[in-house]
């Protein structure tokens, strides 16, 4: 899986802006069925928003949204507010709906 580079992102945070949040991180923090639910999301879109409720500090959200990306073996296309933003392309050809650029 290789990094996606800065317009990459920026075209994804793009795309993202009209999405609505397909998971929160609550009081709990990253459980099973979060990341199963992350992960279940991704197949079916591609593109997700998880939400942040519970934590307000940026370094404890950049370690949580590395760690489910890490789970998820999904990359992160950016991180707006309480929002982060991943990708991670379909295995399936077919199944494919974002092109990058």
């Amino acid at each position: 899986m290789k990094e996606l580079k800065g317009s990459q992102k920026k075209y994804l945070r793009g795309l993202a802006h009209n999405l609505n949040p397909s998971a929160f991180v609550g009081q709990k923090g990253i459980t099973e069925a979060l990341i199963g639910e992350i992960d279940k999301a991704l197949k079916a879109s591609e593109l997700i928003k998880v939400k942040f409720n519970d934590y307000k500090e940026k370094e404890q959200k950049n370690a949580l949204i590395k760690e489910i990306a890490k789970a998820t073996q999904s990359h992160i296309a950016g991180m707006i507010g309480h929002v982060a933003i991943l990708y991670r392309q379909n295995s399936d050809v077919e199944k494919q709906h974002i092109r990058l650029p």
